[in-house]
């Protein structure tokens, strides 16, 4: 009997395979769904790392078909390593340094709007922020912001980030935020309405996390769609946390913010 293809896809229907280029320093290339365009400055595992004109870095995923190279859609790869050592990597994806001391802290600070926000940039960028003396404080909401700033004074030798949940232009959190923001004090927001969603459905074992219905707490929402504790949230956030083993595990939005204020704080 004649064999044919499972695959009933026609020729003419079926995607031509892009073309691999190797994500080389400085290669310019735009990620077509966000429009951001960028000279490539890191690629890692998984990961490409790309900076505009206005300085402005953010992180995407290695995928196939994923960036335009002059108009030409490509699929990026990581380049050839010069030598066959792989570095050992810290869970942010940074080379680790075997035997680092903690550096004497900084005088410059990250807030982190939210206790599980905290703990989440504590695992994956804990070590990196030893190594660079910086330290992470919890910043229970934004109404706060204005006077810890004041409180502050952040100046040349001390720089203030502010990392916070779902700021969205012309919220009451976004006018806090930019009344805040100086040459020495930066804010920035991922757009996940809570920090759960800044880790990958896949890490945790479900298709996509819940929509829940405006008004509801989100927590609590999600936690019933799937059939979670909803009783105690605490507990189950500490379990999603176990899951997360490195920047593999989340979001490139969230892994952009926090490399931009980490970058922020230790600019010399």
């Amino acid at each position: 009997m004649r064999q044919y293809s499972a695959d009933l896809t026609p020729p003419w229907k079926k995607p031509k395979p892009a073309p691999e280029v190797a994500a080389e320093p400085g290669l310019v290339v735009e990620e077509p769904g966000t429009g951001f365009c960028g000279a490539v400055i890191r690629c890692e595992a998984g990961t490409v790392t790309l900076e505009d004109r206005f300085g402005k870095h953010r992180v995407f995923p290695l995928e196939p078909r994923g960036f335009l190279l002059e108009g030409r859609v490509v699929t990026l790869v990581r380049p050839a390593s010069a030598s066959p050592a792989r570095p050992v990597r810290t869970a942010s994806g940074s080379v680790a340094v075997p035997g680092a001391r903690a550096r004497v802290a900084r005088a410059g600070r990250i807030y982190v709007e939210g206790r599980h926000d905290a703990e989440l940039v504590e695992k994956v960028w804990g070590d990196d922020l030893r190594i660079e003396g910086v330290v992470v404080e919890y910043l229970e909401g934004v109404d706060d912001l204005p006077s810890i700033v004041a409180d502050f004074a952040p100046g040349p030798d001390a720089r203030l980030g502010v990392l916070v949940d779902h700021l969205l232009p012309g919220t009451k959190e976004w006018r806090i935020a930019r009344s805040v923001t100086s040459e020495h004090a930066l804010v920035v927001g991922h757009p996940y309405i809570d920090i759960w969603e800044a880790v990958k459905p896949a890490a945790v074992g479900i298709g996509a996390w819940p929509r829940v219905p405006h008004g509801q707490d989100w927590k609590t929402g999600v936690c019933r769609a799937l059939g979670w504790p909803s009783d105690n949230t605490g507990a189950v956030w500490q379990a999603v946390l176990a899951r997360v083993g490195s920047y593999k595990d989340l979001e490139p939005e969230l892994l952009g913010r926090v490399e931009e204020l980490i970058d922020f704080v230790t600019a010399p």
